[in-house]
């Protein structure tokens, strides 16, 4: 038995979302149309307020609903130290391990020349506009420990380094919990590369 035209329509668009398969999808469905009535209302009318209300901040490129965002016109901020991301969702990420109080600049993306993605694509102009008022002492890159990643990192600290401005990367390795017998080589090498004094 065939799936109804409105049904297809709504499995065929779930299934465009990234992670999400056609099984998934199905799945997805049917629980919208097993639901409330007033939940596809809901659903569409906060798919279209995100779409409608949600922007890049002008400063630091992260998404918001008022420009500047929160994180930049908080005044408790440390202003001296810049943490770059690659993407909206990283900001997410740091702030929920709530050890980090300075301010952010997202590149959206990373350099990547197999996908036609070079420097002048990302948002490296505007952070160093930012960083040349003098404010900024640290800038914290914590892009991806990923091959673009790295890339775009050794690109960054080339371009910030001679502005006297102090570069650093997030360390990364083993992860909290984890277990050596399961980690990767490569992943116990930059460990110990990064290990600290106790």
């Amino acid at each position: 038995m065939a799936y109804t035209p409105a049904l297809a329509r709504l499995i065929q668009l779930l299934g465009q979302m990234p992670g999400i398969g056609e099984k998934t999808a199905a799945r997805l469905a049917f629980f919208i149309l097993r639901g409330e009535d007033r939940y596809p209302h809901d659903l569409a009318s906060a798919i279209a307020a995100v779409k409608r209300e949600t922007r890049f901040c002008s400063t630091c490129f992260a998404l918001t609903e008022s420009d500047p965002c929160d994180i930049c016109a908080d005044v408790k901020r440390d202003r001296a130290y810049l943490c770059v991301v690659e993407e909206p969702s990283d900001v997410f990420a740091v702030e929920r391990a709530h050890g980090f109080r300075g301010l952010y600049h997202v590149l959206h993306g990373a350099i990547s020349p197999l996908d036609g993605r070079g420097p002048e694509q990302l948002k490296i102009k505007d952070l160093i506009r930012r960083l040349e008022n003098g404010e900024v002492t640290e800038v914290v890159i914590a892009t991806n420990p990923n091959v673009e990643g790295e890339a775009t990192a050794v690109y960054l600290a080339r371009l910030i380094k001679p502005l006297g401005i102090n570069v650093t990367r997030i360390a990364y390795g083993i992860p909290v919990g984890g277990n050596l017998e399961f980690v990767d080589q490569a992943t116990i090498g930059k460990a110990l590369k990064g290990r600290q004094q106790m």
